[in-house]
């Protein structure tokens, strides 16, 4: 059987940093109330004319460079993001061109918070069955043009970034299973019984005869909604019980691993994941504090940013857990 390893990786975030001093000129907030709650002092929001495709191009670039192979290589991109360019088609299908790209598939995952990591273990499935060789993996997003920015979303709207992450995954022969770099296991659950507890209602097939109308965009049915302490308590429960599975089925203990690389929904969720796990913080890596929330974007953006700030070396064994709507969570565990 094949094996997938993890050649190249890459990001980028648009240069407009929107500090949470920023955020409280235009709805009733503070630094201290974000920081607070969450652990965000600053995230990056892009120029109007600048769309998800645009950044995931910009990540893609850096991940096909620092894999050192060339763009014709790639014959399969999987593209996770909540925040596609166009209902329809895929996002995936927009960047294939700004690639240069021809006729390889191009799919989008839409799993939200948890799409890097079910589309990791896409990739690794069409890898170890031989379908694809070279896979480019990116999570990218752009929340800043569908967030409600005044004091009555404020809940959301504080918590939300732009950015883009990207990866490349190739097959490899392992010669040995405890050193080779390589996609040891991904872990893929879903719950939908709490859909609507972290969801955007409209434009929607399911509300009557339009999918959109005057009086839904009144009551702010176009913005998303969270229902933040069951999401939080969901999130610290699913996130815990999906790295503690990661790790037996690798027959692994939490000291063997070198760096938690988890989802970026918020810091208290990930200080209370590792809490409960009893995680030295100097494992746990994380980025919110910078980026906000940028969704499918926070695993391959904590690849990248881990890299530069030498906590990710090469032979690092490594374990991701990720939450997010649906509800859907993941875990992962890879050699670097």
């Amino acid at each position: 059987m094949y094996h997938s390893e993890i050649i190249g990786h890459g990001m980028y975030v648009p240069p407009g940093v929107v500090t949470n001093h920023d955020l409280s000129k235009i709805m009733e907030t503070s630094h201290e109330w974000i920081v607070q709650r969450s652990g965000i002092e600053e995230r990056r929001w892009v120029s109007p004319e600048v769309t998800t495709t645009d950044l995931a191009l910009k990540a893609s670039e850096e991940a096909i460079a620092n894999a050192g192979i060339d763009k014709s290589e790639i014959d399969c991109i999987l593209f996770a993001t909540v925040s596609p360019d166009h209902d329809f088609p895929g996002s995936a299908c927009f960047l294939q061109p700004k690639l240069g790209l021809k006729e390889i598939p191009a799919i989008d995952v839409r799993q939200q918070c948890s799409g890097f990591i079910y589309a990791m273990s896409m990739a690794d499935a069409f890898i170890k069955t031989g379908q694809y060789k070279t896979i480019l993996i990116v999570g990218a997003e752009v929340h800043s043009k569908g967030l409600d920015k005044t004091t009555k979303g404020r809940d959301v709207a504080v918590l939300f970034g732009d950015g883009a992450g990207a990866i490349i995954m190739r097959r490899k022969e392992v010669k040995d299973c405890l050193k080779d770099s390589f996609i040891w296991s991904t872990h893929l659950f879903t719950d939908g019984s709490s859909a609507k507890d972290l969801w955007l209602e409209a434009p929607g097939m399911a509300l009557g005869p339009e999918r959109l109308t005057h009086e839904m965009i009144e009551t702010g049915k176009h913005y998303p909604y969270m229902n933040g302490k069951k999401v939080f308590a969901n999130a610290v429960r699913r996130m815990c019980e999906c790295t503690i599975l990661a790790l037996e089925a690798n027959k692994l203990k939490l000291e063997d691993i070198d760096l938690f690389l988890f989802h970026q929904a918020n810091m208290r969720i990930n200080q209370m994941v590792a809490q409960e796990l009893k995680i030295p913080e100097d494992k746990v890596y994380n980025t919110i504090q910078k980026y906000g929330n940028t969704t499918a974007a926070t695993i391959p953006i904590g690849m990248a940013e881990a890299v530069k700030a030498q906590k990710l070396k090469k032979g690092s064994l490594v374990a991701n857990a990720v939450f997010g709507s649906g509800f859907t969570w993941a875990s992962a565990v890879y050699r670097w």
